[in-house]
């Protein structure tokens, strides 16, 4: 049985790869999708995205990564994969998952979801997450394989309209403003 593991993949992620080594052991064939999707601006080329997943995923045998663009069924139907296999973190995961499971059912009766619950320890994980601490130059090391971590950082030290400085700015305790700059309040003027 031939599954389709569909996202984008920008970067992928330790919570990615979770899925991937899971799915490798369920189903014959797990096929890494990378999703062109025009409403984004990734980080990365479709092309970039590609070449660091394969290398991500060399030690599996039967985990093929390819690209593609349109509805994920009919890449699906063009792969032979019987399933879409998708990872769950949270409840608000599963609804959008769901949903989007239930339209595909619509767009064809031959393919199903299987949902695979991420593993707790990446459960708050996503690509998103992972550049955003990036972006300010906060280490990813733990949430992104090591060659993917250097370009992702790689990325974000290029641009240099991203400052990492954190401001502050005391504001003054009312107890320390002198006497004389306060406004008479109404009791004072009565007394």
């Amino acid at each position: 049985m031939i599954s389709v593991y569909p996202g984008s993949f920008d970067p992928i992620t330790f919570g990615h790869l979770d899925i991937i080594e899971r799915g490798s052991k369920l189903f014959e064939k797990v096929i890494v999708a990378v999703l062109r999707n025009p409403n984004k601006t990734p980080l990365f080329s479709v092309q970039r995205r590609l070449e660091l997943i394969r290398s991500s995923v060399s030690h599996l045998h039967n985990v093929e990564v390819d690209a593609f663009e349109g509805l994920t069924v009919n890449y699906a139907h063009m792969r032979n994969a019987q399933v879409l296999l998708r990872g769950l973190r949270a409840i608000s995961d599963f609804e959008v998952e769901l949903q989007m499971a239930h339209t595909n059912k619509t767009l064809s009766t031959e393919i199903e979801t299987v949902f695979l619950a991420t593993s707790n320890e990446y459960s708050f994980l996503s690509s998103s997450v992972v550049k955003e601490i990036a972006r300010f130059g906060g280490s990813i090391d733990h949430l992104v394989p090591a060659h993917v971590a250097l370009e992702v950082s790689q990325c974000y030290s290029h641009n240099n309209s991203i400052s990492n400085t954190i401001k502050t700015e005391t504001i003054p305790h009312p107890k320390s403003f002198p006497p004389e700059n306060l406004t008479p309040t109404l009791s004072d003027k009565e007394t």
